[in-house]
């Protein structure tokens, strides 16, 4: 369940793209407060350029840690996913629950890749 909504929410960032916002570099001194509001209202980066190109972005702390947090679970995926196909073997529900009890309760036997 928590995989769907997740993927909802990823989905739903990439289905409804935003113009991006993009600003000189010179803002950055001299607008520093608006491009903080902007950043956390939008909760999307801002982008600086230099001489009319590319140079910086700035987003918010809270924006960055949602998209670390995204692109991990997002390589998770990719590696479950790999995995999966790499093996005919599939555990049932109650299978995971169990071993996932052990491992926390210490007494599991679960190695990563690999059950003993």
């Amino acid at each position: 369940m928590i995989y769907t909504i997740i993927m909802i929410e990823i989905s739903w960032r990439t289905l409804m793209p935003t113009v991006p916002k993009i600003r000189p570099i010179s803002d950055l001194r001299n607008k520093f407060s608006d491009i903080s509001r902007v950043v956390h209202e939008s909760k999307e980066p801002v982008y600086l350029t230099k001489n009319g190109r590319g140079d910086m972005v700035v987003m918010s702390l809270e924006t960055y840690e949602q998209n670390l947090f995204e692109s991990e679970i997002y390589l998770k995926l990719k590696e479950a996913e790999y995995q999966a196909a790499s093996t005919k073997k599939r555990y049932t529900h109650d299978e995971t629950i169990t071993e996932l009890r052990k491992i926390v309760s210490g007494k599991g036997t679960f190695q990563k890749n690999k059950r003993v």
